[in-house]
């Protein structure tokens, strides 16, 4: 007995097969952007609010005391919101006035009308963001992407700084040990679609347990933020838009212009912006000082909030003028 394959038949039945897992797998991973109503209750109870910021409705948090003469405003990186620095808020606002916020195109913020994530245009954010609060000088501390933009204010407009916090900052050109799976995709235009519609729950604990020096601590609970925020109606085309737009160093020959005290803190497990960057900082920086926390990834103020927010906390104390 002898059985006959037509091959038309055969590639049919597998492109069939082929269709039916894609469909399945976007099925599966299932995940259109939400519109902030439905996050808000839950991701910006008090002491959150949102501000007019140039037509932008911005979430933030003002904590702390109130009087304070020279805030410290804490910016966060890439695909992250202001929960991240709920540790630090927790210490520092004991004496210090402590503004944290989403960035245009992350967070509950939310993309800007110009679909602008330039280094210049979040220079320009912070400081209406200053403005729009009448703050006249504060502290920049800023993380990963949030440290860029803190460094590129003090460049821009040093009367308008106090002091700078650079953690495990962005500036010169690095090439990455590791680079999270969601940055990947959002490189990758074919992929678009699937992008701003699924979201596979393990790359996106495969890209928030990449960037943390111990794994084990990310939590079922953090996994959730990360997902909400991502989620966020735009945010998903923003990161896009911010990621393909990338010219990494760009602007490195003006971090020596820099004459404000600046700590510099680092964790020694980063893979996405090693620590050699921080010894550069440090050269480049002339009033600066360097912690390496050799123990923690790309985001210590979230790792350890407690062990980094003291080292912050004592140079917040110094008297550097």
């Amino acid at each position: 007995m002898s059985v006959r394959f037509r091959l038309p038949a055969v590639m049919a039945g597998i492109a069939a097969v082929f269709a039916l897992c894609v469909m399945a797998g976007i099925a599966w991973n299932w995940a259109p952007d939400r519109p902030l109503p439905d996050l808000t209750q839950q991701w910006a109870p008090p002491p959150s609010r949102f501000i007019d910021v140039n037509g932008l409705s911005v979430h933030i948090r003002d904590e702390g005391m109130a009087d304070d003469p020279v805030p410290v405003l804490l910016i966060h990186g890439t695909s992250s919101s202001l929960h991240t620095w709920e540790g630090w808020v927790s210490i520092l606002k004991k004496d210090r006035r402590v503004i944290s916020m989403d960035l245009p195109g992350f967070g509950l913020t939310g993309p800007n009308a110009a679909q602008d994530y330039s280094n210049a245009a979040y220079t320009r954010f912070i400081l209406d963001l200053m403005d729009q609060l009448h703050i006249r000088k504060a502290v920049l501390a800023g993380n990963s992407l949030g440290g860029e933009i803190a460094w590129n204010v003090a460049v821009a407009a040093p009367q308008r700084v106090d002091k700078l916090i650079l953690v495990d900052a962005a500036g010169y050109a690095f090439k990455p040990l590791s680079i999270p799976a969601g940055f990947q995709i959002a490189r990758i235009p074919i992929l678009s679609w699937f992008m701003d519609h699924t979201l596979p729950a393990s790359m996106l604990e495969e890209s928030v347990k990449d960037v943390y020096g111990n794994p084990e601590k990310v939590s079922p609970a953090l996994l959730a933020r990360y997902r909400a925020m991502t989620v966020r109606a735009g945010n998903r085309a923003a990161l896009r838009k911010r990621i393909r737009t990338l010219n990494l160093g760009e602007n490195a020959a003006d971090i020596q212009r820099i004459h404000v005290p600046t700590l510099i803190l680092w964790g020694g497990k980063d893979k996405l912006i090693p620590p050699e960057n921080a010894a550069w900082f440090a050269r480049d920086i002339a009033q600066s000082r360097l912690i390496m926390f050799d123990e923690l990834g790309h985001v210590p103020q979230e790792e350890a909030p407690f062990v980094t927010a003291a080292a912050a906390r004592i140079f917040l104390a110094r008297d550097t003028r």
